[in-house]
């Protein structure tokens, strides 16, 4: 008679047998995790505004004036604006006027912020923010000047302030004291001439009314660049600085103070 074949071992997959059968399935390859489309179109998007903001600010409205419409429009908004006495409102927007015709192009607001040490893109983007936000409030009703070159009238510069704000200046551009010295009353805790980054933020959140989010953008950015640019090592905003800059003297000073840094490196 023929042998049977001997039989076959069965395993319980333990031990050899185990490593064995392991061994016999082939390697699968862990599926690469999914790259989210946020993390490359985000950026990209913020790139691609900040670029649209320098080289709108740069080549468009103010950047290059031509001679004959630069003089026909100091002819008329300058005289209805320098030729008497401003209001504090009106002296702060004036520093941003680089021509002094009136008016405040995006390109000027550009030029203005570089001046008083603000980086490329600060100032780009501040001049794409502020003059698109108070810019189309502030055209005269009989003035034929399209809204998206967006140019602030100085003359009505007070016609676009933003609520939630401290109120240190009153409807028509006038500076407060009262609402002034209120915010170092209230808010400067640590020094009673100066604020502290978590006490501006305090102030910002005291100013807030319900739902203005326009006010509340505006507002932090306007304290926030000055807390940016004016602080000093300590982390302290102080209180004359403050002042300055509701009567616009501030922006001068600044601005003398980095030709004055300027012209000693070159010493």
């Amino acid at each position: 008679m023929a042998e049977k074949p001997p039989a076959r071992e069965v395993t319980d997959g333990s031990e050899n047998g185990g490593a064995a059968a392991a061994a016999a399935v082939p390697l699968l390859r862990k599926p690469r995790p999914k790259r989210s489309l946020a993390r490359h179109v985000v950026p990209g998007a913020g790139f691609a505004l900040v670029t649209a903001a320098i080289l709108f600010v740069l080549l468009g409205p103010g950047g290059s004036k031509d001679a004959a419409v630069e003089e026909q429009s100091s002819s008329s908004m300058a005289d209805g604006v320098y030729s008497g006495e401003l209001t504090p409102l009106q002296g702060h927007a004036a520093f941003f006027d680089r021509n002094k015709d009136g008016i405040i192009y995006p390109a000027e607001t550009y030029q203005g912020f570089r001046a008083i040490g603000a980086g490329v893109v600060l100032s780009a983007v501040a001049a794409v923010f502020i003059n698109g936000g108070l810019g189309p409030k502030t055209i005269p009703e009989n003035e034929n000047t399209s809204p998206f070159k967006l140019p602030i009238y100085v003359k009505n510069i007070h016609k676009g302030k933003h609520g939630s704000d401290s109120g240190v200046y009153d409807a028509n551009g006038r500076f407060v004291p009262e609402k002034f010295e209120e915010i170092f009353k209230k808010h400067a805790h640590t020094r009673s001439d100066a604020l502290t980054s978590k006490e501006l933020q305090g102030l910002l959140q005291a100013n807030r009314e319900p739902k203005d989010f326009k006010g509340w953008l505006g507002g932090f950015t306007e304290w926030k660049v000055l807390y940016y640019l004016c602080k000093d090592k300590d982390g302290f905003l102080h209180k004359d600085i403050v002042s300055a800059v509701y009567d616009g003297s501030l922006f001068e000073r600044l601005e003398k103070e980095r030709k004055t840094k300027e012209y000693t490196k070159k010493k």
